[in-house]
């Protein structure tokens, strides 16, 4: 009778226990760090290609130019930092290019990108998260600007 007491007073078999309700919440917080980490990285990446964006845009002299120029520049910088989207769209606002000489023009660019969290096996985590960045950029003054 008295082993038997012993045996259920005893703590053997408690860290099993304590690593079975520990160990999940653990990993959980994990792949959120890491999920929260993707897309805030992402996010600057996205910021970045917008900046390239409106600035490559600002430079040109006809809105058609500009469009081509500000998709092609976002594209490259996304990839030039590793950005995998699942679909990007890149939304030119060429209205500042129609300004008359000697007064100020902006151009906006939108980024927008899509980015995959599916391989992060994290049960009810969304399988992708789109994040979008807008830049505008001044046009030059003093620049020639196309009709």
């Amino acid at each position: 009778m008295r082993s038997l007491a012993h045996r259920l007073r005893g703590d053997e078999g408690s860290a099993a226990i304590e690593a079975a309700i520990v160990l999940p919440s653990l990993l959980l917080f994990l792949c959120l760090a890491i999920a929260g980490g993707r897309i805030v990285t992402s996010g600057s990446k996205i910021d970045s290609a917008a900046q390239d964006a409106a600035r490559e845009a600002s430079i040109h002299r006809t809105a058609a130019a500009a469009q081509g120029a500000a998709r092609s520049a976002a594209a490259e910088s996304l990839d030039d930092q590793g950005i995998k989207c699942t679909s990007t769209a890149v939304h030119v606002n060429t209205g500042g290019l129609s300004v008359p000489v000697g007064q100020v023009g902006t151009v906006t660019a939108t980024v927008t990108c899509t980015v995959s969290l599916s391989d992060l096996l994290l049960p009810g985590l969304p399988g992708a998260k789109t994040l979008t960045s807008t830049t505008t950029s001044v046009v030059d003054r003093y620049r020639q600007r196309g009709v």
